[in-house]
């Protein structure tokens, strides 16, 4: 079951009866903490990555290895699991969970109960990966496939030499024989907020059928050589609505619904055979025993993410009372408090998470990101990108740090070749990130490449999801491309003043490139003011600001090099800056300079009102 933030609150009680035990599992490329014994943690640990490798081998081309951490909570019984699961499944005739998957930009949560029913032992632990695998697409696959895909892969029976996948599951069979089918358009339309996704009756229709139609879907492209279901990702990709994208993948539903009723009535099931071997070395796993404070930090971490905070905040109290220098908890009230707003209490407990442990690149990479978010200090700077580096350092697959690496250098003008690489592999780590790819075209705005920004704006546009990622997007690429032909504009009117300024003086070349200056290295400072004593020689343009009885002196030998925007009005026409400034107020972002006389060379010009 896939469930994304943000979740109900439940109930919780921060004490226990009694002391349980918690052990840890560590494998290559999972961590399980469960109530049970080692012997069961080894277990699960085991089947994950004998998972992993299945996966490799059915898909090579799918990327399987998250950026972020995958913790596996396993749970040994119902009581101590809906301690844990949300507040939705809690009432009355909702549906028994048997496990659940959390995906958040910094790590992945899976909550799975030991002792779950089902007609595969590592059923639950088959469903989960699978999710784990298809969270990247979660928001454009419809909820019938993701829950289809995950059923038919957790009947999946691993073998020394062989892997048994997607056999029939006989307790989807007898439901909906027993029962009427939902119309396939009902089917392709539920989404988490249907009551055919939480209570039992209808959930479980929703969940037989949607097994019940990737079976045939899969077992009919097999038979047939045909790719019917990829084609049907596929448009489900470019945004076409599941019903139509059925309807041209799939043919006629009306058809597809009694081809899938008659599918369901018939006397066998086939399945795949993978001839496959998937060795996993458990002596390189790792197990420790967890103490009682350790537990209740692994659990109230899972609380806050899971949105249960009035049960999160209380044990994480006891947990930084029995062990005030817990990193965990430290990094979980972070995180608690920036989902409540409070930018300042966040970033001081992931500054104190920083201090305790240096290895913690989650506490470096939020420190660092809410205090860009909260505005930094110049005192700031050094510390936010050391965190920044430490955060890429300690995990060079997680592609939040390497964005806002790219955006502070960005906003500082700063590396701008190392900022794009940066912004680059953040795209390259998580290509569905619509943000990633908006820091991407800021950065190459500020390296003045306007062309290539709008293109990477109209690959976003593709890429984007949601109907707000979709306006951001558009908002960004509007400003981008009237940007772009403002230059050209520009261009094109500084060249015939060069022109003409060389024909008036007698010069030859009437092809006269405009002179490249560079600037010098140091600080970006800003000066609010009145704009004063423009004055231009060919391309050159001199000007101070004045503000509060301080004059600054500006310089610049090409203003077409100078950025200028205008806050809170449209400027009427194009701006001639040996005409238009003088007297007009605005924000100048400027870069010192040691060289006498003192002239400041001026980089951008916010226009005010």
């Amino acid at each position: 079951m896939v469930l994304l933030l943000p979740l109900l609150a439940a109930a919780l009680a921060p004490a226990h009866d009694k002391p349980e035990n918690w052990l840890e599992v560590r494998s290559q490329h999972f961590t399980v903490a469960t109530n049970a014994n080692e012997k069961t943690g080894r277990r699960i640990a085991d089947q994950f990555e004998r998972m992993r490798s299945v996966f490799h081998v059915a898909f090579p081309r799918m990327p399987i290895d998250m950026s972020s951490p995958i913790i596996v909570l396993a749970i040994k019984d119902e009581k101590d699991f809906r301690a844990l699961e949300p507040q939705a499944y809690l009432a009355k005739g909702q549906l028994k969970l048997g496990g659940l998957f959390l995906r958040a930009p910094d790590k992945n949560y899976v909550l799975m109960r030991l002792d779950a029913e089902g007609e595969h032992p590592y059923a639950v632990v088959y469903h989960e990966y699978t999710h784990l695998l298809l969270s990247k697409a979660a928001e454009w696959l419809p909820l019938w496939l993701n829950e289809g895909l995950a059923e038919f892969y957790e009947n999946t029976d691993i073998h020394e030499k062989d892997v048994a996948l997607g056999q029939a599951s006989l307790g989807n069979i007898l439901w909906l024989r027993q029962n009427r089918l939902l119309p396939l358009a009902t089917l392709f339309a539920v989404d988490t907020s249907s009551p055919y996704y939480h209570e039992e009756n209808k959930g479980s229709i929703f969940y037989a059928e949607s097994w019940a139609l990737t079976h045939y879907l899969k077992t009919k492209d097999y038979r047939e050589k045909t790719n019917r279901v990829t084609e049907y990702a596929e448009l489900l990709a470019q945004k076409v609505d599941p019903a139509t994208a059925a309807t041209r993948a799939f043919g006629d539903l009306k058809q597809l619904q009694s081809n899938l009723e008659g599918y369901i009535r018939q006397g066998s099931f086939g399945y795949f055979k993978m001839s496959t071997v998937t060795d996993v070395d458990d002596t390189a796993f790792k197990e420790q025993a967890l103490t009682e404070t350790q537990a209740d930090a692994v659990r109230t971490d899972f609380l806050a993410y899971n949105e249960r905070v009035a049960d999160a905040r209380p044990l994480l109290d006891h947990v930084l009372h029995e062990d005030p220098k817990n990193v965990s908890a430290h990094e979980t009230m972070g995180y608690l408090e920036f989902r409540a707003g409070h930018l300042d209490e966040a970033r001081e407990w992931y500054k104190q998470a920083v201090k305790l442990d240096s290895q913690s690149y989650i506490a470096h990479y939020y420190f660092a990101a809410i205090s860009m978010n909260a505005g930094v200090s110049p005192d700031d700077n050094a510390q936010v990108e050391s965190s920044l580096r430490s955060a890429i350092k300690l995990n060079p697959s997680f592609a939040p740090a390497f964005d806002r690496l790219a955006a502070f250098e960005g906003m500082h003008r700063q590396n701008l070749d190392e900022a794009h690489i940066m912004a680059l592999t953040a795209v390259q780590l998580d290509p569905g990130n619509v943000i990633y790819r908006v820091t991407t075209a800021n950065v190459l705005m500020q390296m003045e490449r306007g062309t290539a920004a709008v293109a990477v704006l109209r690959a976003a546009l593709r890429v984007a999801k949601t109907p707000e990622e979709t306006a951001m997007v558009q908002n960004f690429l509007t400003h981008a491309e009237e940007y772009v032909n403002a230059r050209d504009r520009q261009e094109l009117t500084l060249k015939a003043n060069v022109q003409a300024n060389a024909a008036s003086a007698g010069e030859e070349s009437a092809n006269a490139e405009i002179p490249a200056e560079e600037l010098p290295k140091g600080p970006h400072r800003f000066m609010a003011g009145t704009l004063q004593n423009v004055q231009c020689h060919g391309p050159g343009i001199e000007l101070t600001v004045a503000a509060k009885g301080k004059t600054m002196a500006l310089h610049s030998g090409n203003y077409y090099k100078i950025k200028f925007t205008a806050l809170g009005f449209t400027p009427k026409g194009d701006i001639n800056p040996c005409r238009d400034l003088d007297g007009v107020s605005a924000k100048v972002e400027y870069v010192e300079s040691a060289a006498k006389p003192a002239t400041a060379y001026v980089v951008a010009i916010e226009l005010h009102k």
